[in-house]
């Protein structure tokens, strides 16, 4: 994924009902996991890796069904919307390596999982613009988390141990990673996932204004 120069203020605005909706929802996860992790950041990561995996696989299968419902091409959207389930997946993986969950946090995972995908699932059905908003927003949270986190690392609150080997496999890390050089790397991913989805949502915001629109059927 990205790993580049990353803009870590962005934040699209919310504009209309939709939007709104998508962002009260967000914030409302957010004080969740500030409220059940408090600054236990390696724990949240694979709590809220285990949520941030499901949306791209699910906007990839309603979006594949889609493409060959309506015999069209989808643009490359299902492809990327997969190969961000699969990272989303190895941020899993990789945090499970570094937090060691507890069986009670492999349960919250559990229930956890079962209510956001199905949620989700119904949202992105009916409203897909909806659901890449709700992304977008997830991401530039996940972006203020890591960026927490990496500040505590570097104030030497959180030990900045070895990086996990599936971290250093996967994202081409010197053999001498530590935990900040992941943390750095994951940061870019919620970033691009980030943009990624706002850009999807603002493409079908267009794409609905155009349905509605006077000319539309001219």
């Amino acid at each position: 994924m990205h790993t580049g120069t990353i803009d870590l203020d962005v934040h699209h605005q919310p504009r209309g009902l939709r939007d709104r909706i998508a962002f009260g929802f967000v914030k409302f996860l957010r004080f969740f996991a500030d409220t059940f992790f408090a600054r236990r950041y390696g724990h949240r990561a694979v709590v809220l890796e285990t949520v941030a995996a499901v949306p791209g696989m699910v906007g990839g299968l309603l979006q594949h069904l889609k493409a060959i419902r309506r015999i069209r091409d989808d643009k490359g959207w299902i492809r990327t919307l997969l190969d961000e389930a699969e990272n989303e997946r190895m941020h899993l993986m990789t945090f499970i390596e570094v937090a060691k969950p507890s069986l009670f946090e492999r349960l919250v995972i559990m229930i956890t999982q079962a209510i956001f995908y199905n949620a989700y699932f119904f949202l992105y059905l009916f409203s897909p613009r909806t659901a890449h908003r709700v992304v977008g927003y997830f991401e530039e949270e996940a972006v203020i988390s890591y960026t927490q986190y990496l500040a505590e690392i570097d104030a030497g609150r959180h030990e900045n141990g070895p990086a996990p080997d599936i971290a250093i496999r996967y994202w081409n890390l010197p053999a001498n990673a530590r935990l900040r050089d992941v943390v750095i790397a994951v940061r870019a991913d919620e970033a691009c996932h980030r943009d990624v989805n706002h850009g999807f949502a603002d493409a079908l915001a267009g794409h609905d204004r155009a349905a509605v629109s006077p000319s539309a059927g001219s």
